[in-house]
């Protein structure tokens, strides 16, 4: 038995890592619990200026690709190309650092802009569900990788594949998974997440406007509850829409933030209101739903000119009544936007430590910014002004690097191409 002040010093040791425990989620999916870009992480190391994350370990066999890494039970989700075998869905054990199962879905490599894979899976229950560049949507067991169905977004609903390929990571919702064909029959897709069967489609029963193309976009789907009706509100090529969550019905459009290029950044949902924003010198919105008839549509509250501000990718993050993003095209330049007002309160005009866009994430009232050219920065979240808490180089970058953080547990995982890397952020 411990004696009464050795177990009071332990005690005191274990408090803060049982205080940041009792917040633990798994990372079930693209950005995280509620696919809005937050870890619940707490209690970590604030000051990476003398005290920089260490790097606990590094381990291979992810394949190629830019997509970011779910998480849940101990066990590492992705996807990746292999050779000239095709795209395949990824499990890897965090405990032994080692891949458990490697699941080939595609016949070949699809080919598009910058190969490699883009879907963060999406973890249910006992099964996973993906979006494969070529737009082959699958379900599989988590135990084992065995695919329980397939079906392809391009030969079942006439899908057009983005120049760069199919990017979103699936969204399940009750007994639905929603996938984008972006084909003007449809729009969205539900279907049957144990079977795969199609529940519904979205069509473009109305002209969804001039700009941007008929394609599924990059973004993925959101949950809204826009006038008190559950919706799926997704950035297409032809813009934001929201779609009746029970059966699928087209609500509302929005075409002024549409591109022909590429439409990228997940919008930002509260209440009635939505922001959105892309690159390719195309700005920001922030959208009012209101009543009109038996339907809805959605307003312009103000619009943000590209030179004010402008997402191309890596995302924002909504914190209070505040947006954290990078912007200017193909760049992460800092910055925090008022959502309400539009107002740039900071940044904007500054490059920061790293080069090209910036993946984005929030965690213990502090935001990461990864660089395209592989930086990390650690960023006070306070609308009051740029706060650079310290930064670092990873140990091992290639190319771009595209694929969102994760934080779970304190702990920080990096996916650069085939190589995973995990840090330390604890105290």
């Amino acid at each position: 038995m411990l004696s009464r002040p050795i177990a009071l010093g332990l005690c005191a040791t274990l408090l803060p890592l049982v205080s940041a425990m009792a917040e633990t989620k798994d990372w079930p999916q693209w950005r995280g619990p509620e696919r809005d870009g937050k870890s619940a992480s707490t209690g970590l190391q604030t000051d990476w200026e003398s005290s920089p994350p260490k790097l606990l370990w590094m381990a291979e066999g992810l394949g190629k690709g830019y997509a970011s890494v779910s998480i849940a039970d101990g066990t590492l989700y992705t996807t990746g190309n292999f050779s000239e075998i095709g795209q395949a869905v990824v499990a890897m054990d965090l405990k032994e650092q080692k891949v458990l199962w490697k699941k080939v879905i595609t016949d070949a490599i699809p080919k598009h802009g910058y190969e490699g894979s883009r879907c963060t899976p999406t973890i249910d229950g006992d099964r996973l569900y993906v979006v494969m560049s070529d737009g082959t949507v699958a379900c599989l067991k988590r135990d084992g990788g065995d695919v329980v169905w397939k079906r392809s977004l391009q030969e079942d609903w006439d899908g057009n594949k983005p120049q760069w390929g199919f990017a979103e990571s699936p969204l399940v919702d009750g007994d639905h998974v929603i996938v984008a064909p972006g084909s003007k029959d449809a729009l969205l897709v539900g279907l049957d997440k144990m079977t795969g069967d199609q529940e519904w489609a979205t069509e473009a029963n109305v002209d969804l406007g001039e700009r941007g193309k008929d394609e599924a976009g990059y973004s993925s789907t959101l949950i809204g509850n826009g006038l008190g009706l559950k919706q799926y509100v997704k950035l297409i090529g032809r813009g934001v829409i929201g779609v009746d969550a029970a059966n699928g019905k087209l609500l509302w459009h929005y075409n002024g933030i549409a591109n022909g290029v590429a439409n990228i950044p997940d919008p930002i949902i509260e209440g009635d209101h939505i922001f959105t924003s892309t690159g390719y010198q195309t700005g920001a919105a922030l959208l009012k739903l209101s009543r009109e008839g038996d339907g809805m549509k959605a307003e312009e509250v103000y619009f943000i000119e590209p030179n004010i501000f402008q997402n191309h990718h890596g995302g924002m993050v909504k914190v209070g009544d505040v947006i954290y993003a990078g912007t200017k095209h193909g760049n992460g330049f800092p910055t925090c936007v008022d959502m309400k007002s539009g107002k740039i309160l900071w940044g904007g005009d500054f490059r920061g430590v790293g080069k090209g866009s910036a993946a984005i994430l929030y965690v213990d009232g502090h935001l990461i910014f990864r660089y395209e050219s592989g930086e990390l920065a650690f960023i006070e979240a306070t609308p009051e002004e740029y706060r650079l808490k310290g930064s670092f180089e990873p140990e091992y970058q290639e190319g771009k690097s595209w694929a969102h953080p994760v934080v779970l547990d304190g702990l920080l995982y990096l996916r650069e191409q085939d190589k995973l890397m995990c840090y330390d952020l604890r105290k």
